[in-house]
Formats: C-alpha cells, sequence, structure tokens
C-alpha cells in the first residue's frame, strides 16, 4: 500500500473518530415543496379552473446524527427523492429549514452553497443517467477535485483520482474508459467514486441499488457500509426495499402522502409498528418462516396529492379511523420508547399493539 493511500485512511479514521461538536448533522423543519402544476393561464381563463398545486412535501421534520444512516421509505409519489433534492439544494422549499450543522442552507443562492455543497454529496437512482457520457471516467471523478480546488497539480489530481477508484473496487487504469463500458454495478461505483471525491461528510443516497441486479445490489450496499465506517460518513437512505432498510439503517422515517407517518429506531419500527400505515408496509414483506402471522388488510389508492384529504392523509385507508382522524391533521409525538408517530388512534389508546413481527432476513451477499 502506498504511503499516499495510508496517510488517507488515516486522516478518514481520525475523522471518524472525531468528536463532532454538533448533536445532529442535518436537521429539518416544517419542510414544504409544493409545486405548481396548473394548465397555462389561458386555458384556465377560458375554462374557469383554479390552479393546482401538488403538495410533494406537506411539512416534515426529521434530524439526523453524525455517523449513521437514516432511511425513509414509503410508496411511491410519496415525496421521498423530492426531500432529496431540497437538502442538496437541487429545489427549493416552498417554506421551512433545512439546518446543516446550524446553518440554515435552505434556499441558498448558488454562490452561497459553494462551502456547502462540498460537504453535502448525492448518489443517484440511475447510475448512467448521472454520469457524463462523453467524459472518461478520469475526468467525472476528477470534476469535484479540481472544482473544489482539493489538488495542488494535475498529477495530484490524477493520482487522487487512482486511488478513489481503487477505494470502491475498481482499477486506476479504468479512468481511461467512458462510462458505457461499464455494467450498471460498476457504474454505481464510479458514482459513488464521484461523490467521495469532494470528501464529503454526508451522502444523500436515492435508492442506489434499485437498478441494480440483486446479487450486485449485495455487493453496493457492502461497499458503501464498508466507507461508512473507513470515512466516518452520514446516510441519508432512500430505498423500496424494506429488507434492505432494515439491515443498513439505526432509524427510519416512514413517509406518506409528503409526510411523516412515524419515525423510529430500525429495530423498533420492524418489531413493534405503530402507525397503521407503517404496518401495512410491513405486511407487504413475505413471510418466510411460514408464522402464520394475521396480516391488515388495507384497501384503497394512494390518494391524489394536488388535493389531499383533510385531517390525516391516511385516513380514508385507515380501519381505525374516526371523525377526528377525517377533520384533524395528526402531529408527531412522542411514544416514550425512541418513536414518533403522527396519528390520532394512537394518541387515543385506540389501536391495538401489533403482534411482534420478525426482522426480514438478511438480502443474500449483504454482510450481517
Amino acid at each position: 500500500m502506498s504511503d499516499a493511500m495510508t496517510s488517507d485512511k488515516m486522516v478518514a479514521r481520525e475523522k471518524a473518530e472525531a468528536k463532532v461538536p454538533f448533536e445532529t448533522i442535518l436537521e429539518v423543519k416544517g419542510l414544504k415543496r409544493y409545486f405548481d402544476v396548473s394548465a397555462p393561464w389561458l386555458n384556465r381563463v377560458l375554462e374557469g379552473a383554479p390552479k393546482q398545486i401538488l403538495k410533494a412535501v406537506d411539512g416534515i421534520d426529521f434530524a439526523i446524527k453524525p455517523g449513521e444512516t437514516f432511511s425513509l421509505v414509503g410508496e411511491s409519489g410519496c415525496g421521498k427523492s423530492t426531500v432529496a433534492k431540497l437538502i442538496v439544494g437541487l429545489h427549493g422549499p416552498s417554506s421551512g429549514s433545512i439546518e446543516f450543522e446550524g446553518m440554515d442552507i435552505a434556499g441558498r443562492s448558488r454562490k452561497e452553497m459553494a462551502p456547502i455543497r462540498r460537504r453535502l454529496q448525492m448518489i443517484f437512482q440511475d447510475p448512467y443517467a448521472s454520469l457524463n457520457p462523453r467524459w472518461k471516467v478520469r475526468d467525472i471523478i476528477a470534476e469535484p477535485i479540481r472544482a473544489f480546488d482539493l489538488a495542488d497539480s494535475p498529477d495530484e489530481v490524477l493520482e487522487r483520482v487512482g486511488r478513489l477508484l481503487t477505494q470502491v473496487g475498481l482499477a486506476p487504469a479504468d479512468g481511461d474508459k467512458y462510462p458505457h463500458e461499464f455494467s450498471g454495478g460498476q457504474r454505481q461505483r464510479l458514482s459513488i467514486a464521484r461523490a467521495l471525491a469532494s470528501e464529503p461528510d454526508f451522502l444523500v443516497c436515492d435508492e442506489p441499488t434499485s437498478a441494480l441486479d440483486v446479487s450486485v445490489q449485495a455487493q453496493i450496499l457492502n461497499l458503501m457500509r464498508d466507507l461508512q465506517k473507513e470515512l466516518g460518513l452520514t446516510y441519508l437512505f432512500i430505498s423500496h426495499n424494506l429488507a434492505v432498510v432494515c439491515h443498513v439503517s439505526d432509524r427510519v422515517g416512514v413517509m406518506y402522502l409528503g409526510r411523516l407517518a412515524e419515525v423510529a429506531p430500525t429495530d423498533l419500527l420492524f418489531s413493534k409498528p405503530r402507525h397503521p400505515y407503517t404496518r401495512l408496509l410491513l405486511d407487504t414483506i413475505p413471510d418466510l418462516e411460514m408464522s402464520g402471522r394475521e396480516r391488515m388488510p388495507v384497501a384503497g389508492e394512494v390518494p391524489n396529492p394536488i388535493n389531499p384529504p383533510d385531517g390525516c392523509a391516511f385516513h380514508p385507508r385507515c380501519p381505525f379511523a374516526n371523525d377526528r382522524c377525517r377533520s384533524e391533521r395528526p402531529d408527531p409525538r412522542p411514544t416514550g420508547d425512541g418513536a414518533l408517530v403522527a396519528c390520532h388512534g394512537i394518541e387515543e389508546g385506540r389501536i391495538p399493539d401489533a403482534p411482534i413481527i420478525s426482522k426480514p432476513a438478511v438480502p443474500e451477499g449483504l454482510s450481517a
């Protein structure tokens, strides 16, 4: 191992072990993002139609501690990816705050975000679409190094690119290739290398394995966990795969129609789900142990986010809903064991406890 690589590992280890002066590295408060999806003005005038506002994110709060993996789960269209884009600045919030180590970065200009952007990076769902097909790999990975002035000479840039490629399980010689010459899993490794090139502290991972084969998914997830331990990284992890979320997360937030239904430590959420929607999601996990556990049937479709229901957004599909649920929006309340649940039925004690649920099996190839 070269002296440079040894030095990098020592710095990374010191960074991971250093005491962080902030209890939370990222805190989101009252975050909202609305999109105007109305027809053109003239059409609305002629048809007498009102504006149509899509409430993609409708007021959420959560905090992420340094070094942990916080996951967001929920059905398609619930607002998970919008939250990811808000945090890294690809969208500006309609209201609310996003505090990174105590600094509110919501709505900052491109120039104001420049010093912070180096420490906040994103891994996208489709690795091929996020890599410039006309650039060689070495130029793709070197771009953050040059943009943030992290190297003193062209030779040092190339050396850092080679070390990053080695770090994600590729070879320095791969820098002379183009993205189309790699498989899907290898392209995601390139995306991770590019994200690490700016020496970030916080990575937003927007379904980083959903476009990959199952065996390759495990390889990428193992790589991400190893890098987290080695470099002291913090992850916001977004996924549909509940089995993966269960085994890579420290805490989980369950989103429904732009709102957080429940936030809890991973072991607690998967063993003792409170919110009826959380139970619905967990009931979709195959019961490989054939326990015969009764599952709660929930009918209906996800409501239109342009015209969400009053009160609790889940009440049209909830078997425990009453008049209060239909008229009053529930606020997340602590349950006393580390969870936050936004449910009137849980608050009033009229929803029975769910049976103890066994954790999903570890996905094949994923290190326990």
